[in-house]
């Protein structure tokens, strides 16, 4: 009896041993699986990044490098207008220096939004949000452009353009792109962000914030308002999409509005210009052509709002720039050439009364 209990109890203890390896067996192999296919995207992943030509792409996207170049325009032409503007060198390392502050503000804005560049349509392809960059990579990027770009201001130019260059920073990243899920006041202060590097190029020539960089720096801040107003337009529904509080979202008609209302404003700060000496009186000639232009593709907006005003706003608006920046290099009085003439006469003077 004994005998036959354990003989039948014998093929159940198997079955049911049976039962308990079944699962063990199936999860060491879906393990197995998942591991190899981590590792075969891994491996992916890393060739990807170590290809030197789609790194430089990536790092290219994480700068925004057209968004970075026209910065760096107005930069250049902060210094060129100044008084003095001669020396190629400080020039070379302002342009660099803000380079890479530009990169890492862009750098980190991409870092804090990428989940919301996911849900619009015009971000939905750069690199954060395709994975083509671990997120510590871009950080590190980050990191590295902001202390050798304030670095490079701080040693190679002037302590006040370096202080500017690390204002901006702070201001794009820890300001203005929390603030615009908050409130439509992110336009203001984005438009403080992008006033900035023509008052860094005004510094770094002079070490000093004078009247000429605070109209400079005020044209780039009115011009902003036509230039972003009629982009945003277009891009309303992502915005309000992604939860941004945004003025094309919440006020439409304010937003056409105050594009207006500061294509306006470029003409009288375009004739300061002049009358404090920094150009001849023909720029206010030609600004008015120019502004001119603008105001009435700001007009359009406002009177009807459109796909077709928007865009012919904004890229009327990425023609006046470039343009009103040329006019007013062209129109400049050369203040150094003026002061070192008279210099030069007195001391040809006293070389004069010398030899006498």
């Amino acid at each position: 009896d004994v005998t036959a209990t354990a003989a039948t109890a014998h093929p159940v203890h198997n079955e049911s041993n049976d039962n308990n390896k079944k699962p063990v067996i199936n999860f060491t192999s879906n393990v197995h699986r998942l591991v190899s296919d981590s590792n075969s995207k891994i491996t992916q992943i890393s060739s990807q990044t170590l290809t030197f030509s789609k790194l430089i792409r990536a790092y290219r996207d994480l700068a925004k490098a057209r968004l970075a170049a026209l910065v760096i325009l107005t930069t250049m032409c902060g210094y060129a207008m100044a008084p003095m503007a001669t020396d190629l060198t400080c020039l070379f390392a302002t342009t660099a220096g803000t380079g890479l502050c530009i990169a890492s503000a862009n750098t980190f804005n991409q870092l804090m939004e990428s989940s919301y560049d996911a849900q619009m349509s015009r971000t939905r392809n750069r690199v954060l949000v395709r994975k083509a960059i671990s997120p510590l990579h871009a950080t590190s990027f980050g990191t590295i452009t902001g202390i050798t770009g304030v670095g490079i201001l701080s040693t190679m130019v002037n302590p006040l353009t370096a202080i500017l260059g690390l204002s901006n920073i702070l201001l794009y990243t820890c300001i203005y792109t929390p603030m615009k899920r908050v409130s439509i006041v992110n336009t203001w202060v984005g438009s403080v962000v992008g006033a900035i590097p023509p008052m860094m190029g005004w510094a770094a020539c002079t070490n000093s914030l004078d009247l000429g960089a605070w109209i400079l720096g005020s044209i780039l801040y009115a011009w902003q308002f036509p230039h972003f107003n009629a982009l945003a337009w277009n891009m309303r529904n992502d915005y309000a999409k992604a939860g941004y509080r945004m003025m094309v979202v919440t006020n439409p008609s304010l937003n056409s509005r105050v594009s207006l209302r500061y294509s306006l404003l470029l003409f009288p700060l375009s004739y300061i210009i002049p009358y404090i000496g920094m150009t001849s009186w023909w720029f206010a000639l030609d600004s008015t052509i120019i502004n001119s232009g603008l105001l009435w593709g700001a007009f359009r907006f406002w009177r009807n709002s459109n796909d077709k005003t928007a865009r012919d706003l904004f890229f009327g608006s990425l023609v006046h720039l470039p343009v009103i920046l040329a006019l007013m290099m062209a129109h400049k009085k050369n203040w150094r050439t003026m002061d070192d003439q008279n210099d030069d006469l007195e001391i040809n003077s006293l070389e004069i009364d010398s030899e006498i």
